[in-house]
């Protein structure tokens, strides 16, 4: 696994943060989005079911899962699933305690649950190592649940590994990427083990793709996109 110095939090900040004049002028934030108060009112329309197990796992083991929190979980979505290798991103809850949460609930603060990502991968295209790489260069894993102008536990920098190999290799790389200096503070990404996944309701799916005009998408997710294809664009689909 190679760390490079171009890592270094100056480069990050051209990468991550450079948007934060834009987020700051616009007062935006992942929890703070008008079109979606109706819906967060309607607990049963927004309760999904508990999910364990993606749909696209295939039987013959060809295929495995990754689950990452890295604030909001649009963004993160956004940018996985350009990946060549990933079969399908998942916006959803991890980490907390209330069973099958809603997205007002999850916003409160008071259920313990990051917005997560599950990621669905071919192994023979893409790496674990390698989607742990696109995790720490498209966020900052040293600031305390906060990205941006979003702030909560919600939005706590989380890996939730499913099997030993992953938690291993999550934190080698966490340890290698504070011993060489890649940031200039300590990363604080919790490194924790998989239990349970709910699926967020059906309007926060494919979420850029479906709502690029929201302000959220135009000055948060679209320039973070952009950057994002320049340094990763030999590993995007085709």
């Amino acid at each position: 696994m190679k760390i490079k110095k171009e890592m270094k939090i100056t480069q990050n900040k051209k990468y991550f943060t450079g948007i934060g004049t834009l987020m700051i002028l616009a007062f935006i934030s992942c929890g703070q989005h008008p079109e979606n108060n109706d819906l967060t009112n309607q607990s049963n329309l927004n309760k999904m079911n508990e999910t364990e197990k993606p749909d696209t796992l295939d039987a013959n083991g060809k295929y495995d899962i990754a689950t990452f929190g890295a604030g909001c979980f649009w963004c993160v979505e956004a940018l996985f699933q350009d990946l060549d290798g990933v079969i399908s991103v998942t916006s959803g809850y991890s980490g907390g305690v209330t069973v099958n949460p809603t997205y007002k609930e999850v916003c409160s603060g008071t259920t313990g649950h990051a917005e997560v990502a599950q990621i669905v991968f071919d192994r023979n295209k893409i790496s674990y190592e390698e989607l742990l790489e696109v995790f720490w260069k498209t966020h900052d894993p040293t600031t305390m649940n906060k990205q941006g102008n979003d702030v909560g536990t919600q939005y706590r920098s989380a890996i939730f590994y499913h099997n030993s190999g992953q938690k291993e290799s999550a934190e080698k790389y966490k340890a290698e990427l504070n011993a060489s200096g890649a940031f200039e503070k300590e990363i604080i990404t919790e490194i924790v083990p998989f239990k349970k996944f709910y699926k967020a309701e059906d309007y926060h799916q494919d979420y850029f793709n479906l709502n690029g005009t929201q302000p959220y998408c135009t000055f948060v997710i679209q320039p973070k996109v952009e950057k994002f294809k320049k340094v990763f664009g030999e590993k995007l689909k085709k």
